[in-house]
């Protein structure tokens, strides 16, 4: 199991950007934090989630 944004998911063996498309997140409007440590936008296609990753994922939002 994979802890995404507090819950736990059945996402181990999926690449994270895989994940983020899946649940409908657009890449370019948020932010990882995964295991702790910001990743950069560039490693989304090569990290594969794993049993026990922690994965935080904050959506930027536009407002006035």
């Amino acid at each position: 199991m994979v802890k995404i944004n507090g819950e736990a998911k059945e996402a181990a063996g999926k690449k994270l950007c895989d994940y983020l498309k899946d649940a409908g997140y657009d890449s370019r409007a948020i932010a990882v934090e995964y295991n702790e440590v910001i990743l950069p936008k560039a490693d989304y296609e090569t990290t594969i989630l794993q049993d026990g990753d922690v994965v935080e994922i904050v959506c930027f939002m536009g407002g006035g």
